[in-house]
């Protein structure tokens, strides 16, 4: 493992302040998150591990083709083991655990590999996605879009920007998952939990 507090010595990690095309307001670094705290404390978690921080300057490039003028906004990148089993402790038996990875298993956030990720329009503002970052519903399922659809519970202009940041993260090597619109991992999941350390 690798203690945070050391990942800026380490060459196979980037700050998020260095990828072009790319914004970042780290939500659990402030109370603007489904715990109403800031679980970060003074930890500096504005890192990807190398490869991610390549895959996302990607998908920031296929998105200012695509839409000329909009950006990435991270949400969070690298977590650490530390707060993904402080935060397990709040949600293990809840509802909410379905949300979050058991850290015995390991969070793709704890290697850097994963981000939580929206779209920036040209004004500066965060896309209507028809849920909020962290909102454990399932209007935030892209499973379930057709079906949110049908309901009117999405609009087809929420879905479309949905679609479009799923597209752009694909561009750069990221696949989403079935009941989080802003979660993407890098690469295989099994292989970085093989093969790569955990940032504690």
């Amino acid at each position: 493992m690798i203690r945070v507090e050391d990942i800026a010595a380490h060459p196979d990690y980037r700050h998020l302040g260095t990828l072009v095309g790319v914004a970042h307001d780290l939500r659990y670094a402030g109370a603007n998150n489904f715990a109403g705290r800031n679980l970060y404390g003074r930890l500096d978690c504005a890192w990807l591990r190398r490869e991610a921080a390549a895959g996302l300057e990607a998908a920031a490039r296929w998105l200012a083709q695509a839409r000329p003028g909009w950006r990435l906004l991270v949400l969070d990148a690298l977590r650490p083991q530390r707060v993904q089993e402080s935060i397990w402790l709040d949600v293990a038996g809840t509802p909410a655990q379905e949300y979050f990875a058991n850290p015995e298993r390991g969070s793709i956030h704890s290697y850097g590999m994963a981000v939580d990720v929206t779209l920036l329009g040209p004004d500066g503002r965060e896309a209507d996605m028809g849920s909020g970052f962290d909102e454990m519903s399932r209007r935030s399922h892209p499973a379930l879009h057709a079906e949110l659809l049908a309901a009117g519970v999405l609009t087809p202009a929420q879905v479309a920007d949905r679609d479009t940041l799923a597209a752009a993260l694909r561009a750069g090597g990221f696949a989403g998952i079935a009941n989080e619109w802003w979660h993407f991992d890098h690469g295989d999941r099994e292989r970085v939990r093989r093969e790569l350390p955990r940032i504690l």
